[in-house]
Order: structure tokens, then sequence, then C-alpha cells
């Protein structure tokens, strides 16, 4: 007996700023709207501020699903969006990327600061450790990610991680691309689970 294929969640990682180039939301906006008409769950930090809530509240409009985690310290800080689809409450920023996580396929990162780097290395080097085979995305919107790769690259070099490291990370550079990518990794999701 066959069964349908299960949803498929992307976790997105990205400012609680909105950041100085327009793109960064026009492309957050962008990637919300195609998570909601591709049929995909978004999986984000609950936020209403900065790119967080362009992502979401794209999500919304075109009538996707939408999970949001957020600790309770930054309910206010961060504008809690208590309308989404689900909206967990967490006790600390551990617990949030854990439930994060574990409510997603797939992981992409928008530009943002110190927090979305936190949660970024974390699934990274989950990945090189081999605790999972969720594909990691960098929307490098403008170039924004480009100085990251730099510095991984140079990890590599100076022989801090073994070069299958950057081959953990799919770089693309707009939603246009990015949704190409997500295509097929859930493509090769539901042909894992056949």
């Amino acid at each position: 007996m066959s069964h349908p294929p299960k949803g498929f969640a992307v976790c997105v990682y990205c400012g609680a700023r909105g950041g100085n180039d327009p793109l960064y939301m026009g492309q957050a906006t962008a990637l919300g709207a195609t998570l909601a008409t591709e049929g995909w769950q978004l999986v984000y930090g609950a936020g209403d501020v900065g790119l967080m809530g362009a992502v979401a509240r794209a999500a919304q409009a075109e009538g996707g699903d939408t999970l949001g985690v957020i600790p309770v310290h930054l309910l206010k800080m961060e504008v809690g969006k208590t309308d989404l689809t689900r909206f967990v409450v967490t006790e600390t920023m551990h617990e949030r990327k854990k439930v994060m996580y574990m409510n997603s396929d797939a992981i992409v990162v928008l530009p943002g600061g110190a927090g979305s780097l936190d949660e970024f290395f974390e699934v990274l080097t989950w990945r090189q450790l081999g605790l999972h085979a969720k594909p990691i995305f960098l929307l490098n919107v403008n170039g924004y990610w480009s100085p990251l790769m730099a510095l991984i690259e140079h990890v590599i070099a100076q022989g801090f991680a073994d070069p299958s490291l950057a081959g953990f990370i799919t770089v693309v550079d707009d939603v246009d691309a990015l949704t190409l990518a997500l295509r097929a990794a859930r493509s090769n999701e539901t042909d894992a689970a056949e």
C-alpha cells in the first residue's frame, strides 16, 4: 500500500532586522510566497520583525502553512507572531533551535546576524559529524554570504576541516535558484522514502 508523501518543511534562518539593502527584504518576501505556493511549510523563529516577519507574512498571504518557534525571552523583542498556523514558545534558545531543526527537511539561511550564523554553524557542524543529511542552502543575496564562504574555504585550506565541509553547503543567488534546488531536494527525499 503506498502512502502519500509527507509534507516538506523548510527551516528558514534569517535576520530579525531588515538590513540595509532592499533586496534582502525583497528576497525574504519572495521566499515566503514561494514556500506557500509550492505547498511547503515554513519553519522559522516566529518573529514579526525584519526578514523573519517578511518571510512569514508573505507565506501567510499565499495561504501557506507556518510553524514559528520562539523562546519566551524574545517574545517582546522579536514581536512573537501569534497568528501562525502553529506557534510554539520555548524556554531557551537551544530548545528553539532543536524544535525548528526537528520539524524541518531542509535548511535555508538568508542574510542575518550573529543569531543566523549560530544557527547555520550548528546545523553545519551536525552535518559534518554525520548527525543528519538535511540539505543546507545559503541564499547569497547580493553576495551577502560570500565572505562566509571565503572563511570556510580558509578553514579548509588551513587544515581545520576536510574539503567535504564546503560540499555540505549549497550557495544560491536568488529565490528562483533556491526553488529549483529545494524541488530537487524534495524529489530526492521522496525517492529515498520509496
